[in-house]
């Protein structure tokens, strides 16, 4: 049995309000590590963008607060491979569930010919192999590299997979699954070299696998339902059929409880969780690139209508631009380029401005400078820098 009809704007102003995107966190609310919370994960191949998208959701907040977040005493924040293989910030406190959860996402084809794959025994042994070399050390990638090797055989250093501009050793293709199995994070640069080590750690282990996914879905439907089991396999690039057998699971036990959105009595929400807001998002953000809100909110056409779904969406994958967001939805792209302390940011409005957006406008690409700990300035014209990869 479904509950009252739920507009699309109304979950889309929900989904703002509990990602901080409504209303900034005020100073002592909320820390980058509750933030990203929140967000369930801050997607981080951009560093300075996952920086910007946590920093934009804190009253007064600078990168540095996210840099001490990450690297400070206590940190609130990992630094890891995250959903979908990415890097992401997560959140320390949830460790165990993501690392239960993310191990526990069924693998898909290898792209690697027969003879490169490594068997579910060398994944193992590696993984376990990247884990002691990294208990109490912090290594780049060759001296990880080089302590794999001799902890494994040789056979783990062979030059199989393919990279950028060469050739990566065999290990290297289940690196990110240290990451899903919390025995690898990444540590503060040295020098230039990016470095790895454990993660922080309070002794709890992983949850168990069915423990995980199930509060994983929960925490998703949270942050971004309603929402179907389709999106959160595409969010989580899971097989269609296993995330349907956890999402029954969750049915059954009456976890979770299918609602109308617009008519389409296919999503689903937390059970109880039916509150929305009465008013629609109002006001005027600039989201980086990668940003969760764009990255899991959905259906895509709703986020991004008109022609903002073929300007803003590169091959219809959100993230790959900086939006403009007017009245909760895509309504442009920005960029932004920076020397020294000077940043200008550079705004595409797909349609006119108000005279109180452009003050809005003008007030975003400010709070960006502050984040970003420099002085940015408003150009408003064509955006001519491509999709990021």
């Amino acid at each position: 049995m479904t509950v009252a009809a739920i507009s699309w704007s109304a979950a889309n102003a929900r989904r703002m309000e509990r990602q901080f995107l409504r209303t900034p966190a005020k100073p002592g609310e909320a820390g980058p590590g509750d933030v990203v919370d929140a967000m369930l994960a801050a997607q981080a191949q951009v560093p300075s963008a996952a920086e910007l998208s946590v920093g934009l959701r804190m009253d007064g907040a600078t990168r540095q607060d996210v840099r001490d977040a990450l690297w400070g005493e206590e940190p609130s924040l990992v630094k890891t491979f995250g959903p979908r293989g990415t890097i992401h910030f997560l959140p320390a406190a949830q460790l165990p569930m993501w690392t239960g959860a993310l191990s526990a996402v069924p693998a898909g084809p290898s792209p690697f010919k027969a003879g490169d794959r490594l068997t579910p025994a060398q994944t193992d042994e590696i993984v376990s192999a990247i884990g002691a070399a990294l208990d109490g050390a912090r290594l780049t990638i060759d001296e990880l590299s080089d302590e794999v090797v001799a902890r494994t055989g040789p056979w783990a250093g062979d030059l199989v997979m393919p990279a950028f501009q060469g050739m990566w050793p065999r290990w290297r293709s289940v690196m990110h699954l240290a990451g899903h199995r919390g025995v690898l994070c990444f540590a503060p640069n040295r020098g230039r070299k990016v470095t790895y080590t454990r993660p922080p750690t309070s002794g709890e282990p992983p949850l168990p696998a069915e423990v995980a996914t199930e509060r994983l879905v929960r925490r998703f439907l949270y942050a971004y339902g309603p929402a179907t089991p389709r999106e959160f396999a595409k969010w989580a690039a899971a097989p269609g059929g296993w995330v349907a057998d956890v999402f029954a699971s969750l049915a059954s036990s009456g976890e979770i409880e299918a609602v109308e959105m617009d008519g389409e009595p296919s999503a689903w929400v937390v059970a109880g969780d039916t509150d929305f807001p009465g008013e629609p998002v109002r006001g005027v953000r600039l989201l980086p690139y990668f940003d969760a809100y764009v990255i899991a909110s959905h259906p895509r056409e709703r986020l991004f209508p008109g022609r903002a779904y073929e300007r803003a969406l590169a091959g219809g994958q959100a993230g790959n631009f900086p939006v403009l967001l007017v009245d909760g939805v895509v309504a442009g792209v920005w960029h932004q380029r920076r020397s020294g302390r000077r940043i200008t940011v550079t705004v595409e409005p797909l349609a006119p401005l108000s005279t109180g957006q452009e003050r809005e406008l003008a007030g975003q690409v400010e709070r960006v400078g502050e984040v970003l700990e420099g002085r940015a300035e408003l150009v408003v014209g064509a955006v001519r820098v491509g999709a990021h990869a």
